[in-house]
């Protein structure tokens, strides 16, 4: 490659900074999206600089780069969306949509089983915003239009529920939502995007946590807020904007790389999950399998109607006459299952709760979750089977 020298050579020390030459071409052409860094967008004219998150230019690196609107524009293919905004992490996304539909003095519902962090957040940052948060039973259904208000502005949902994994009536609560004028949530992050159809059964906006099944590995943290209209689109972009939700490119690229095996993971993923539950089942240690796909779980029959698949979390209900300290000495006997919270990456984990406060459905501290990973069934179950062995009694 040759390259016409100026006529006049500046400075070393400035070509540091401002290079005559450059090599970056749009004629190189990859099967990987490249990462563009950058925060500052420059112009050929200055009627081009304009300070707006609308539109296909780019005006500033908060608004996105390529990398982070080529990720955007995956998510909001594969969930169907109109459009999809990326963020820090799940909690970021939560707290977008809250921040973009409801103001002080409104009233937002949300099911008890959702997110921990959700409720924390409505608990601890949104009440002493003038907004209250209402907790609701997950299995309400349509008769949830009980609980509006004519301040009420924001339904969430979260199908399967945290941990205790109650299959919620979306359309219905959507339907009896909209009827009221109030728009509707869901964290979609179980589904990742693909196995429920957020928009098709009536949701207005759906958030995920990249962080689970997208990223995959357990190395990144994002999340997407991905609307099906345009009036959620408006409300979403300017308080994106204003809230400084800036992400890394190079987290954007991990994410690309990860959608690529997305389909492939959740297959397995699925199959394992399912395998492991079943065996689960035919425990005397176990009152309950906690698992979408089984008719233990609440909700199932609506599963089975709206979803077109289930992934790697499942919970398991412990016998009454198991006490924290035994299921603590379990819990820590597993080899395979590592603890830790998070789930939706290649290693299997589980969690247990001393403290799980719940009012419509009271389980106390004998739930377990296990997020099954990409280990082979029979290891885990053996793994399960020892740990098992080693606190009998």
């Amino acid at each position: 490659m040759s390259a016409e020298l100026p006529a006049k050579k500046t400075a070393w020390q400035t070509s540091l900074v401002s290079p005559t030459l450059r090599v970056s071409s749009d004629a190189f052409r990859s099967l990987v999206p490249p990462t563009h860094r950058g925060s500052t967008v420059v112009f050929d004219r200055l009627a081009d600089a304009r300070d707006d998150w609308r539109g296909e230019e780019y005006t500033y690196g908060l608004y996105g780069t390529p990398t982070t609107r080529e990720l955007a524009a995956r998510i909001a293919e594969i969930e169907r969306a109109k459009s999809s905004f990326i963020v820090p992490g799940g909690q970021s996304a939560i707290l977008l949509i809250y921040m973009a539909f409801c103001r002080s003095g409104g009233h937002a519902l949300v099911p008890e089983t959702a997110y921990g962090p959700n409720l924390e957040l409505a608990q601890n940052l949104l009440s002493g915003l003038g907004i209250e948060v209402e907790a609701y039973d997950p299995l309400i259904g349509g008769a949830i239009s009980a609980l509006f208000r004519p301040n009420t502005q924001l339904v969430w949902c979260e199908s399967p529920g945290s941990i205790t994994m109650e299959i919620q009536d979306v359309p219905a609560i959507a339907y009896a939502a909209h009827h009221a004028g109030v728009p509707v949530a869901v964290d979609n992050t179980y589904a990742a995007g693909v196995f429920f159809d957020a928009f098709s059964h009536g949701v207005d906006i759906s958030m995920q946590a990249v962080t689970k099944y997208i990223g995959g590995h357990s190395d990144i943290l994002l999340g997407s807020v991905s609307v099906s209209n345009q009036t959620a689109e408006e409300r979403i972009g300017a308080t994106h904007r204003l809230l400084g939700l800036a992400v890394s490119p190079d987290d954007c690229s991990l994410a690309l790389r990860g959608m690529e095996t997305l389909a492939v993971r959740l297959d397995r993923l699925q199959s394992t999950a399912f395998e492991v539950a079943q065996w689960c089942q035919r425990r005397k240690e176990i009152t309950t399998v906690l698992h979408p796909a089984l008719a233990s779980c609440p909700g199932h029959t609506i599963w089975e109607r709206d979803f077109t698949g289930s992934s790697s979390v499942f919970s398991i209900v412990l016998h009454p006459d198991w006490n924290w300290e035994r299921i603590r000495a379990f819990v820590e006997s597993l080899q395979i299952f590592k603890i830790g919270f998070s789930w939706g990456g290649t290693t299997s984990l589980v969690m247990a709760y001393e403290s799980l406060p719940r009012k419509f459905s009271d389980y106390g501290n004998r739930v377990v979750r296990l997020n099954v990973g990409l280990e082979l069934a029979d290891d885990l179950i053996a793994d399960l089977q020892q740990a098992f062995e080693s606190v009998a009694t």
